[in-house]
Parts: structure tokens; C-alpha cells; sequence
């Protein structure tokens, strides 16, 4: 009956995480339980109980929220909310059931998943209440309240204040807090996985609050359709610097005459309002405001299947983008036919692997002959070194290579690193040195760009030495070092 979170973008403890100092607060709630959060046992009704005695309840019991059990099984749940907009203020009578206001098939973690999930889970779906099961057992609730003490949840917050929103101004207004929200986790430590992925949630909850103001603007859509994230967006790895990479996936009963203008215009708001909220357009228009890139599930699949028969460079720099997705809005069930679909044309195809490797080359760290950082020579950016394209951008493509060539699903670059089969494309060594480099230049990039927008600079990638100690400089070098190698291995394994 609950909707247990299964996201598979989201974090799970474990003790190789290595992804920063000791004291970074959303670390600790990657290596906290959910079980050392519940306080207290259940409190629960049944769900024929009266909406006056549950509230009752919760007066006596001083909580915020009562969850409806039956024989053990979690059906729903009532929040103070419910009882403040779903009765009080419809004059709703009170000795009505209390299924009659509840959040049915409410969304959960497992008792044992780590903490971060829990915050995760409250981000993106605006919620404040989430119950912890053991298997199917009811152990529990926990509340913004429980994380907040955990330090490390103005995420939430500025997730449902995003959900507030009733216009793409006030949106706009809402996302120039993201800049503090990464400011604050920078100052904390916060390692560059747990960054990525808070800042992400709150660009999904952006992007679904467009959706839900588009909708009700524009009135329900006509088919089933996905809003899909692309790029950093759906790996979860998005910094304040971004822009937007998007696209739709529409049910096949769509008809372009009948249903075209209302997905168009649909688009088109959500993208403004992206750019109005500070994610740029994307340079090669690789947006659902494109009319390539909202199409139907044959549509897509026929791309995929294209991409991946006739690798040419076109089709390699689209699988770049295209093929790092996840699900924001919507029905995510059509999205989900097309990753399997994609994974299984991948897994062991050794030409196109050789195409995509030929195409990550293209990206290389900057160490000279004598293995020495070396600089941008010229232009806006002479004396700096890009932190994205000559470091992280390499390991993207290296663990997308790594995950298409043994059929995983995973988005995120670091969960694509985590496990490395037998046969893999990239040993488990290897990968473990990646996920090493990986956070180390993500972390660099962050700071960088903290210290940049505390000095009321633009955001961006480009670094200059001067920044950092001699010690980093060591570190840096040994990253890029460590990219090189493994681009190397890659390109003699898979050349063509």
C-alpha cells in the first residue's frame, strides 16, 4: 500500500564513501540510519477512526501527525495541515472517517536507510511527515523537525517555500537562495556528492512547480507524458553554475495536430521559467522546448536506436547528454521502457563503446609532457585551469562508457564508479581511484565558486592556482593524473 523510496539517484551509506572531511553535516546523515532518528513508538488509528478523535490524539500525544494502521499495514496519513485545510477550513464534519483527509500510500524510507535519503525524499516531493518501515512494519515517524537537528536541512525548507510559489516571480525570487544554500554546505564541509545532490533537489523542485503552475495555467495534459532531466540535472551533480538540459517523453496515443500545441506551450513555460530562475538555455537548444526533443516513446526509442547503430559524431555528442536521464514529473514509467531498451542495445556493443571512448578522449586533463598542471594560454580565461571539462567532465564520460558497457542503470557519475563487476570496463581499483578524483575535483569546483559569489562574482569553472594551497596542487595533479591513466586503458581496450 506505501510507496517506498527506491530512487535510484539517491545516496546509500557506506563505509567507502570517502566523499570528505568528518564534520560535513549532510555526510552524517549519509552514515546515520533512519533509525536513530525515530523517537518515539508509532502513534496510529485505525482508519476508521473519526477525524475529531485523531485529533484528539495528536493534542494529547503532542504530535504533528497520526499514521493509519491496520493489521500491521501502513495505509496513510493525517498531518496538522490536513486538519487545518482539509476540515477546518471546508467546515468539513469531524466525526467523518479519517481516510476521508488522509495522504494515502504515503511515501517512506527503511529503517536502516541513511538519513540523507530522508531529507532527499522531503525536497523533492514537498513533504514534511515521512513513516519508517521495517520490511512492511510501521517503526515510526520522522519530521523536517528530526533533520533539522541534524544541521543540515535548509533544503527542505527552501523546497517547500518553492512549493509555495504561486508565479514564475516568485519562483525567480526563490532560487536566488540557492547560491546561499551552496555557500552554507561549502562553509560546512559538505562533501561535493552531498552537494550535487542537494542543490539538484532543489532544481527539481523548480522544475516541478513549473510544471504544476504550466498545468493549471494550460489545463491538464491531454496524454501521459515525462518531463525527463537531463545531463547534471539527472545525474545529480548540479553546482550553482548551470544551465538547463531537458526533454519530454510523451505517451504513443500522442497526435501532433491534436495534442502539439498544448505540449509546446507547456515546454516552452517551464523552460522560461528555468531561464528566469537563473538555468540558462541550453547553447545547443537541448530542451523540451525543441520540438526534437519532445517526442512520443517510438520517437525516442528510434533516436536511441540510431545513436547507438550509426555512432557518428553528431549522434556521440547527443549520447553525452541523452544518455544521462532520470524521470522529475510526471509519468515516469515511459521513461524507465527507454532506459532498459538503451541498456540493452549497449551492454557488449564494442563498436559504439569505441566510438564513445574516441569521443571522451576529446576531453583531456591539462598535464603537460613532464606531467605539470598546466594553464589556458590565451583568452577570457588565460591563466586558469577548467575544473569541468579538463577533470570532471572526463570522468562522466569514463563511468557513462563503464555503466552502458555492463548494462547498469545507475545516473549518478560516483554510483556508476561504486560497483565494478568481473569483466568490467573499469576495475574496481580503477574505480575507486575515479571516485577518489571525481570528489576531490567536484569539491575544488565548489569552493572555487563559493569564494567567487561571496566576492559577488559570476559563478563558473575556470580556477586559477593562485587559489589554492601547494598541497592541493599535489592532490590536483595526482586527480589528473589518475583521469589520464584511465583514459589511456580505455582507449586501448576499446580502440577501433
Amino acid at each position: 500500500m506505501t510507496s517506498h523510496l527506491t530512487d535510484s539517484s539517491l545516496p546509500a551509506a557506506s563505509s567507502s564513501e570517502a566523499a570528505g572531511p568528518a564534520n560535513d553535516p549532510a555526510l552524517t546523515l549519509m552514515t546515520t540510519p533512519v533509525r536513530a532518528l525515530v523517537k518515539r513508538s508509532p502513534i496510529s488509528l485505525p482508519p476508521q477512526t473519526s477525524i475529531r478523535a485523531a485529533a484528539q490524539m495528536m493534542s494529547e500525544q503532542r504530535v504533528s501527525s497520526i499514521l493509519i494502521v491496520e493489521q500491521g499495514m501502513l495505509f496513510g496519513l493525517i498531518t496538522d495541515r490536513d486538519l487545518r485545510n482539509r476540515v477546518i477550513a471546508t467546515g468539513l464534519d469531524t466525526s467523518r472517517p479519517i481516510m476521508d483527509i488522509a495522504t494515502l500510500a504515503p511515501l517512506s524510507v527503511g529503517v536502516d536507510d541513511p538519513a540523507f535519503s530522508a531529507l532527499l525524499l522531503m525536497a523533492r516531493h514537498n513533504i514534511h511527515h515521512v513513516p519508517v518501515l521495517d520490511g512492511q512494519q510501521v517503526v515510526g515517524m520522522i519530521t523536517a523537525t528530526d533533520l533539522t537537528e541534524q544541521h543540515s536541512t535548509s533544503a527542505v525548507y527552501l523546497a517547500g517555500d518553492i512549493y509555495k510559489q504561486s508565479s514564475v516571480e516568485g519562483l525567480q525570487r526563490a532560487s536566488t537562495k540557492i547560491k546561499a544554500l551552496q555557500q552554507s554546505l561549502a562553509a560546512a564541509d559538505a562533501s561535493a556528492y552531498s552537494t550535487g545532490h542537494i542543490v539538484t533537489a532543489i532544481t527539481d523542485a523548480i522544475t516541478s512547480r513549473l510544471l504544476q503552475l504550466g498545468e493549471a495555467q494550460l489545463g491538464p495534459a491531454p496524454v501521459d507524458y515525462v518531463w525527463v532531466a537531463a545531463g547534471s540535472q539527472a545525474r545529480s551533480e548540479q553546482t550553482a553554475k548551470t544551465d538547463q538540459d531537458n526533454c519530454m517523453v510523451l505517451d504513443d496515443s500522442f497526435d501532433e495536430k491534436t495534442h502539439g500545441a498544448y505540449f509546446k506551450a507547456l515546454s516552452q513555460f517551464v523552460c522560461d521559467g528555468l531561464d528566469a530562475c537563473g538555468y540558462i538555455y541550453c547553447p545547443g537548444e537541448m530542451m523540451a522546448m525543441t520540438d526534437t526533443w519532445r517526442q512520443p516513446v517510438n520517437r525516442w526509442a528510434e533516436y536511441f536506436a540510431r545513436w547507438t547503430g550509426q555512432p557518428d559524431p553528431k549522434a556521440l555528442m547527443l549520447t553525452c547528454v541523452f544518455f544521462d536521464l532520470r524521470a522529475i514529473y510526471g509519468r515516469s514509467e515511459l521513461l524507465d521502457q527507454l532506459r532498459q531498451d538503451v541498456l540493452r542495445r549497449t551492454k557488449g556493443n564494442t563498436l559504439f563503446l569505441a566510438h564513445m571512448i574516441g569521443n571522451a578522449l576529446t576531453h583531456s586533463p591539462p598535464l603537460s609532457v613532464f606531467n605539470r598542471i598546466t594553464t589556458i594560454r590565451s583568452g577570457e580565461h588565460k591563466g586558469t585551469i577548467d575544473l569541468k571539462h579538463g577533470g570532471i567532465v572526463p570522468i562522466v564520460d569514463l563511468a557513462r562508457v563503464h555503466a552502458l558497457s555492463s548494462g547498469d542503470d545507475a545516473v549518478n557519475t560516483h554510483d556508476r564508479l561504486a560497483t565494478s563487476a568481473p569483466g568490467a570496463a573499469i576495475s574496481e581499483q580503477s574505480a575507486r581511484d575515479l571516485r577518489d578524483a571525481l570528489e576531490f575535483l567536484a569539491f575544488m569546483r565548489i569552493q572555487h565558486q563559493t569564494r567567487q559569489i561571496a566576492a559577488g562574482q559570476p559563478p563558473d569553472n575556470h580556477m586559477r592556482l593562485e587559489e589554492i594551497s601547494n598541497f592541493e596542487k599535489t592532490q590536483l595533479k595526482d586527480a589528473f593524473t589518475v583521469v589520464q591513466s584511465m583514459q589511456s586503458v580505455l582507449g586501448q581496450r576499446f580502440r577501433f
